[in-house]
């Protein structure tokens, strides 16, 4: 699956770090002093329980605050600074973390206003081997049916003027060299929800 996770630099408006982290990069010395060279971290935002990765080590590097729904939370035990959400979380003025449950019980998207509009999809929409954009139904999907409920929720809360840009949390070598999948809201709309209902699961 080739699990990304992706750093959003971003400012607040007194000029200090307010910068994201979706999902788990490697805890390895280049990445922290990566992370530490671009000002910081405020929060790392999990997506889905297959992100969550060295955790406890990563937390403890970063000391950020963690980000996941509620029903992944129990899986961050004895970690301090874990924040749990039900529908959604806000990022101040610039964006937001919702529930997209289907994929696993807590999947999320998290939005960011920015450059028109970026999603950042985890798990729950992925580019297929053709580069296409669209829900995988996996053998370890939690409910492919209230995933493909939730597609069709972000069809009608986006439009060509909020979404311009998805960036998938797997599968990016499918896009070819490309960094995120630019025609986010024409693939979103042309995904067919009903006919995905009996495609079978990938190994």
């Amino acid at each position: 699956m080739g699990g990304t996770a992706y750093f959003i630099v971003d400012k607040d408006w007194e000029g200090r770090s307010a910068n994201v982290l979706v999902d788990a990069p490697a805890h390895d010395p280049d990445v922290l002093k990566f992370i530490e060279d671009q000002g910081g971290l405020s929060l790392w935002v999990i997506t889905h329980r297959g992100a969550i990765g060295e955790a406890k080590a990563l937390q403890k590097s970063l000391q950020c605050q963690i980000v996941i729904q509620e029903q992944e939370a129990y899986l961050l035990p004895g970690i301090p600074n874990v924040i749990s959400y039900r529908e959604s979380y806000p990022l101040g003025n610039q964006g937001d973390i919702f529930w997209t449950p289907g994929h696993s019980p807590g999947s999320a998207c998290v939005y960011y206003k920015n450059h028109g509009g970026i999603l950042f999809s985890g798990r729950h929409l992925l580019p297929d081997r053709q580069g296409h954009l669209k829900p995988l139904r996996f053998s370890k999907t939690f409910h492919w049916p209230r995933q493909l409920q939730n597609v069709a929720k972000l069809q009608t809360r986006f439009s060509a003027d909020t979404l311009s840009y998805l960036c998938p949390g797997a599968n990016t070598g499918f896009l070819r060299g490309r960094h995120a999948v630019a025609d986010a809201y024409a693939q979103l709309q042309i995904i067919d929800v009903t006919q995905l209902l009996s495609v079978p699961a990938l190994l």
